[in-house]
């Protein structure tokens, strides 16, 4: 199913394809990725855990009928999967349950980097948001990771420090795009 589009990208469902779960493992097995995540818990060890993530990503958000999830960004032309792009309700003091915040957030293969898949989609995603009536959603980014705090300046979005709001209290870099 697709989530949105843009004149490069389709946003859509991650599926049980061999490509994508491929893709999934790739993406999410890698330290130079994952270290962003989490400090690097829950990176995939084995291909066979592709399709676990996925199905727990389809558990996850199933409640939400489509509004938020984590979405496959397939290059249009190539139709390569360069990452994910995500919009959920941040999770609280305890690290699980749904806050009423919104954050936006994108985990792209390292061969995607640098070509404004990124931004692109992470604008699609926001503008499906807005639409909805919802008015403000943050970023969180790990400290020291300079690319994703540099799409964050790309979106617009303003620089609110070092929060320890979400995810059990861990320290993220914290920016806020407001819908006018």
């Amino acid at each position: 199913m697709t989530v949105a589009s843009t004149d490069r990208l389709v946003l859509r469902e991650w599926t049980d394809s061999p490509d994508d779960l491929a893709r999934i493992f790739d993406i999410y097995s890698r330290e130079d990725v994952m270290r962003w995540l989490g400090g690097g818990a829950g990176r995939l060890l084995d291909p066979d855990q592709a399709a676990e993530r996925l199905a727990a990503w389809r558990q996850r958000y199933a409640p939400y009928d489509g509004r938020y999830g984590l979405w496959a960004i397939e290059v249009r032309d190539t139709q390569t999967v360069a990452g994910s792009v995500l919009l959920k309700p941040l999770p609280g003091a305890d690290g699980h349950t749904p806050t009423d915040d919104i954050e936006v957030g994108w985990h792209l293969h390292p061969d995607s980097w640098g070509h404004g898949y990124a931004t692109e989609a992470a604008r699609a995603v926001l503008a499906r948001e807005f639409a909805t009536g919802n008015r403000q959603v943050y970023a969180v980014v790990m400290p020291g990771n300079e690319l994703s705090m540099a799409v964050c300046r790309r979106l617009g979005m303003s620089y609110l420090g070092r929060r320890t709001d979400w995810y059990g209290g861990t320290e993220v870099e914290t920016f806020v795009l407001t819908d006018a």
